[in-house]
């Protein structure tokens, strides 16, 4: 391991952590189903205390079908940032934890179109009729949320 290039990371307070998940337009949801992970990509919007996504979800849908088998679902967003050297990079990463949980009709009435449209970025459909598509908002229920960096003073 001597000769591998490593950085040290530390640590995002509560601040920067909510300001890094609420500013990121979108991250990777890992719902499992017994020893099956399953990963996707998702626009999400972060209020400072609840997060929600917009999915696109059909009957059948692998999507739907671990969303259902899921207890505890983790979502990373993260980024990088360049640095004077053209070998490094500073990076960043926004862990959280909990359970999905769609909406209620009274909850959802908050997300009329134009919320939607203002809050995520615009769905992705692949190969599928729009009319096929049932758009959900869900809650994830955070049990808990990390954040790391490796901020450019520390090398």
């Amino acid at each position: 391991m001597e000769h591998i290039k490593y950085a040290y990371t530390r640590g995002m307070d509560d601040a920067e952590t909510t300001e890094r998940l609420r500013t990121a337009p979108s991250g990777v949801l890992s719902p499992a189903r017994g020893n099956d992970a399953y990963a996707l990509p998702l626009a999400h919007y972060y209020d400072g205390e609840k997060l929600y996504f917009r999915l696109g979800l059909r009957d059948g849908s692998t999507k739907r079908a671990f969303w259902e088998a899921t207890d505890t679902a983790c979502y990373v967003v993260h980024g990088t940032e360049p640095t004077d050297d053209p070998q490094e990079i500073d990076s960043w990463s926004v862990v959280v934890t909990g359970r999905l949980t769609e909406l209620s009709e009274a909850e959802r009435e908050r997300f009329d179109t134009a919320e939607i449209n203002r809050h995520f970025t615009p769905i992705r459909v692949f190969d599928e009729a729009i009319e096929d598509v049932d758009i959900v908002i869900a809650e994830f229920v955070i049990d808990t949320l990390t954040g790391r960096k490796t901020p450019a003073a520390d090398r």
